[in-house]
């Protein structure tokens, strides 16, 4: 059995974003993602079990990686955190935030991951 690529999506709330991302890779045979957020309130919080787990991190905003970066250094030794540039203004699963995953995601991914 292949190992599937394991995609960690980073915001600041985990409810427009990065579960947005998630959920594109819902029932992809190759990937498995998850998503948290950084902010106290955030609907998933993301921990060093998530950090751990992840093969790839995914931020929204370079802020998200640098709070990562104060918050749980350490786990992220020899991790690959890629910023997507995508602003907070999108509605949760917003045709066009899709898009815009999807354009950045096939740069990091390769044009051969379906979205």
């Amino acid at each position: 059995m292949s190992h599937r690529r394991k995609l960690l999506f980073i915001c600041s709330q985990n409810r427009w974003r990065s579960l947005t991302a998630e959920q594109l890779f819902t029932d992809h045979p190759e990937i498995e993602a998850r998503s948290a957020g950084t902010e106290p309130g955030a609907r998933v919080r993301v921990t060093a079990g998530h950090l751990g787990w992840a093969d790839t991190v995914f931020v929204m905003e370079r802020r998200h990686a640098d709070i990562l970066q104060q918050k749980f250094g350490p786990e992220l030794a020899g991790k690959t955190i890629i910023n997507l540039r995508i602003p907070d203004k999108f509605q949760f699963l917003s045709p066009i935030l899709q898009e815009l995953l999807r354009e950045r995601l096939r740069e990091h991914l390769g044009p051969d991951v379906w979205l």
